[in-house]
Parts: C-alpha cells; structure tokens; sequence
C-alpha cells in the first residue's frame, strides 16, 4: 500500500518559502540593475546568502518553527470557520486597517475578503518566523527582515489583475482599456529605466518649480551658487547659505511659491544663497569628501561672506550635506576659523551610523561589491539606482502602489510636484559614494575623533562649538529622528533640538501656510532621545517660525538688501541655472 502523503513539516516548509522568496527578489534585482545601466550583478544585495543563512539559523531551533506553524494552522483554520459561518467565529485579522484593501470591492464579495485576510494573517506570520532568528547578528536580522518585508509586499494579492476585485471591476467596465492603457505606461517606463509616478510633462524647472528670484553668481566643476533677489527693504546682515544634498536636487527646498522654504526665508529678510549640485559625470570622477568640504562648503561660505561683506554666515545643511557639514566646521575649528559660521541647522541629518535605520541593511560587503560592478565602466553611480533603494524603504507606497494605479488600472499620471522632484534624480560620484558608505556608515569614522582625515585635519566633531539647530523627523525611514538627535552629544556648543511632525521630506517642507502636522522641542536635551519625546513639549503647525525666532537674534543688525550680480561677483545666469536642469 502507497504512503499516505504526510503533512510538510516546519524545517522544510520554511526552507522552501526562504528559496521562493529570495530568488524571487533575486531576479528583480538582477534585472534592476541591469536596466539600470549597470553590468548584470548575480546576487545583488546578498539576497540569496541572506535567506540562505536565515533558513539555517531558523532550522537549529525546529521547535519555534513547529509552535510557529501550529500556531498559523489554527488562525488559518479560524479564519475559514469565520468565512463558511460568518458571525459564528471572529476571524483573527477581520478589523485590520490596510490601505491597499481600503476599497469597499474587497469586503462586498466573500471570496476576495477571505483573499484579503488569508494574505494578512500568512504575511504576519511570514514577518514572525524571520524575526529574531537565533544565530543571526544584529545586521543579518535586520535584513532578513527587510528582504521578508519586500517580499510580503510584492506578493500582496492587491498587486495582480486576478486577484484585485477593483482591477477586475475596472476591466469590465472598461471592457479592457485600462490594461492597455496600463501596458503603454509600462513600456514607456521600462525604455526611461524607471517608474513614473507623476504626469512630468506638467512640471518644468525654472517655470513652475524652482521659480523664486535670483542669479547665479559663482559656479565651479561641483556646484553653482545661487543669490536669491531680496524681498525685503532691509536685510540682516549675516546672510544665509543653504547646502541641499547632492544625491537629489536643490529644489526640494523651491517646489512652489506655497511650498518654498526659499522662498520663505528670503521673505524673513534674509539674503539666501543655495548651493546647486552638479549632475556626477566623468568630470567628478576623482570627488571625495574632501572635494565637498574644500572645492564645495568651503568654498562656497567664502564665496558668501565676499559677497556680503560679512563678518560671517548661518548654514544649513540637508541630510547627507548636513554630515559633510559637520566635518566642515570641524576643519574650521580646528583651523580656528569657526566664527566664519555664526550658525548652523541640520535638516534630518546624521553623523552618529549606530542607529541609521533601514538604510543600514544596504552596507555590506555584498552591497559594496554589487556598486563596484555597477560602476565599473563609469566613475559615477546612476542616480536612479539610490532612487530605487530609498523607494523600497517604503514599497507599498512608493512602488506598488505605482504598480497597481498605472499598470493595472491604468489611471492617467497625476501631476504633483513633489514626486517631479522625486523622479528627477541625481548622479553620484562613485568613488565619493563608496567611501561615505564605508567610512562614515558602516565603520562609523565621523564620529570618532581623528577616525577621519578632510583636507589633512584629523575631524573631531566634539571641538564644533557653533551655535546649532538640529531637525529631526518624527516618522522619518531614512534618517530616524533617534539618529538625528544623536548630534546633540556630538557637538559641545550651543544646541536646538526640534522633532517635527512627518518625515524626510514633508517634516522638513512645511510652511506655516499649510498649518499641517505639529513639532516638540524642549529646553533641556537629555543624552537619549527617549527621554527627549517623554518631556518634550508639543505645538501646532509649522516649525519654521520657531526656527526662524532662533535664527534672528543671531543675524547681527539690518542692513541694505543685497542685489544678486551687482558687484565683484557678476550673474552668470538667471536662477535656477544649468545645472539643476541636467537630467539622467
């Protein structure tokens, strides 16, 4: 008589699912990053080495993979009682908020709801049986983690035609157009080498974004530097200089007239200057950090302060400007020039790598070796490559749900500035991009004194004893306020420290106008960031009048308004200039 098949077993129904899982993603991102215009890389990210020794630390503990299973056969088994007697058994994930199954089709046909639940509670589970794996370190975890949220994701029954009851709806009533429709954006976006997510033909740099008054009044191989025309009948007589990050464009910062911090400050009677990143190409095929400190931030703070005649400068430095900025005023410090920077505020920035975040889980050898590859045949990274990576900090929102609106449904592109902006990246040089990930990320260098050396200084951030604000976002995936906050115990001078409502890039572009989200601050900095939330005091709206409060009283007397190209410094161009409008 023929064995009866037998019920698989813990040990081999996991190995099995961490095969499927990682040569699924796999061979997406053997495919990324070859579209991408890099060399086929096997492997890229490590994925299949990570699942690999995730299966075989689970497997030395068969007994939590055994209870786990018990455990999901018994929800499972709720959860068809519930659906062959409703009302009878509550289903264990019925109440559970989703907004990829927030349309009323899910719930009204019985099948698609079981569909949805079924999806929820073996997600949950799959999340459950790759957390905190024995055997593992903290970093494996962590991307064990990440690489099982990916795939969860993509697997999401809200992501296929068939199994959509909204798409489904669509197609009938559309007696198929909308997956035509959707067909065109795919291989239209397929032959640009990204995902399109709004209607950029509604969009132009220097006619409805990046639209506020100025000249460019100094340009080297690395940037060009922008003079913002005065609003004002007076100006305070330090003027303001703005370091944006380089892996993304200025205009964050001048989306629109509504939405400019530029804009805004340049209306608080400040003289503002931004710096304007060049696109990365073979020219900047030498840049390291010590090409952005002294060619970039350094040379532009003089720039200003010859400008302006002034005694000198606030800076603000964004992101991963803002962590060049700190090794910036270390060299002025130690140069005993720091009085050139009267102040300067972070925006979401970090110095301290201990805990960065999910960014954190693509600094690996493997992830080192796959950029290597990738830029073999050119000196730069090709931006759309970091774009993909921060968009799967977030894929639900900022990858399939592209997915399911212009695939699937075929919804016509939405115009909306800031995923304009989102979509216009930026190149990075590659030696410069290696080595911030090497030495400040993974190996932590920046915060240990003398660990790094900029332009022969041996860094020590604690000698920085400039007046700092320091913004961090509450619900920030890229730089976790926790991390920002970190700055505080690095530097020893005067410190602000203001956690606002939001994340990277909302939190930071908030006019007071728009009345959104809220910020805490509090007049004591305690050294953990826990303690910080637990007594930090709340208020409504914006943070930049708050911001701007500190600034003032900082900004030495008023003085005449400073015309853009009328003196040593002549306009080379109306703003935004050249540079911002390079595309990849």
């Amino acid at each position: 008589m023929a064995d009866l098949p037998t019920e698989p077993q813990p040990l081999e129904t996991f190995q099995k699912w961490t095969e499927l899982a990682g040569r699924g993603q796999q061979l997406m991102l053997e495919f990324w990053t070859k579209e991408q215009g890099g060399l086929p890389v096997p492997d890229p990210l490590g994925i299949m080495a990570t699942w690999q020794r995730a299966a075989a630390a689970a497997m030395t503990d068969p007994q939590r993979l055994f209870d786990l299973q018990s455990r999901y056969l018994s929800d499972a088994m709720t959860l068809w009682q519930s659906f062959l007697a409703p009302g009878t058994v509550a289903s264990p994930v019925a109440e559970v908020k989703d907004k990829r199954f927030a349309g009323e089709a899910w719930r009204e046909a019985p099948a698609f709801d079981f569909l949805r639940q079924s999806y929820l509670l073996t997600s949950n589970y799959v999340m459950e049986a790759t957390r905190d794996i024995d055997g593992l370190n903290a970093h494996e975890q962590a991307k064990a983690q990440f690489m099982a949220k990916q795939f969860v994701d993509a697997m999401s029954p809200s992501n296929f035609a068939l199994t959509n009851p909204e798409v489904l709806r669509k197609t009938a009533e559309t007696g198929g157009a909308n997956l035509v429709k959707g067909l065109e954006h795919l291989l239209e976006d397929l032959k640009s080498g990204r995902m399109k997510m709004t209607d950029e033909d509604a969009f132009e740099v220097g006619r409805n974004v990046a639209i506020t008054p100025g000249k460019v009044v100094f340009e080297n191989r690395l940037f060009q530097l922008i003079q913002y025309s005065p609003a004002t009948e007076q100006v305070h007589e330090i003027p303001l200089l703005i370091f944006p990050p380089w892996i993304n464009k200025f205009y964050i910062l001048d989306l629109t007239a509504e939405k400019s911090f530029i804009r805004w400050a340049v209306a608080q009677g400040l003289t503002v200057f931004v710096t304007s990143w060049k696109n990365a190409d073979a020219s900047l095929a030498d840049a390291t950090l010590d090409t952005y400190v002294g060619e970039g931030q350094l040379t532009a703070i003089e720039t200003v302060l010859d400008i302006c005649k002034a005694p000198a400068t606030h800076v603000i430095g964004y992101c991963v400007a803002g962590t060049t900025l700190a090794a910036t005023l270390a060299v002025l410090a130690a140069r005993g020039q720091g009085d050139k920077v009267r102040s300067a505020t972070f925006f979401t920035a970090q110095v301290d790598m201990s805990e960065c975040g999910d960014l954190g889980i693509f600094i690996d050898d493997a992830v080192l070796e796959t950029l290597d590859k990738m830029t073999a045949e050119q000196p730069w990274l090709d931006g759309r490559n970091m774009a993909m990576t921060f968009n799967m900090l977030r894929s639900n929102d900022l990858i399939w749900n592209y997915v399911v609106n212009n695939y699937l449904m075929g919804k016509d592109y939405f115009p909306f500035d800031l995923l304009y902006w989102n979509g216009d990246a930026t190149n990075v040089p590659a030696k410069w991009h290696r080595s911030y990930l090497t030495d400040i990320y993974r190996d932590n260098l920046l915060v240990k004194p003398g660990g790094i050396n900029v332009l022969g200084v041996p860094v020590d951030l604690t000698q920085v004893s400039t007046p700092s604000y320091i913004q961090g976002g509450k619900e920030d995936h890229i730089a976790p306020a926790r991390s920002a906050y970190k700055l505080t115990n690095n530097f020893t001078g005067e410190k602000r420290f203001v956690l606002a409502g939001s994340g990277h890039i909302a939190g930071v572009v908030n006019p007071p106008s728009a009345n959104k989200y809220q910020y805490w601050t509090s007049d004591t900095l305690p050294e953990r960031f826990d303690d910080f939330v637990a007594s930090a005091k709340e208020t409504k709206g914006s943070w930049w009048p708050d911001w701007i409060a500190w600034l003032a009283p900082r900004s030495g007397k008023m003085v005449a308004p400073r015309v853009p190209g009328t003196g040593k410094f002549k306009a080379i161009e109306d703003a935004p200039g050249r540079y911002v409008k390079e595309r990849i």
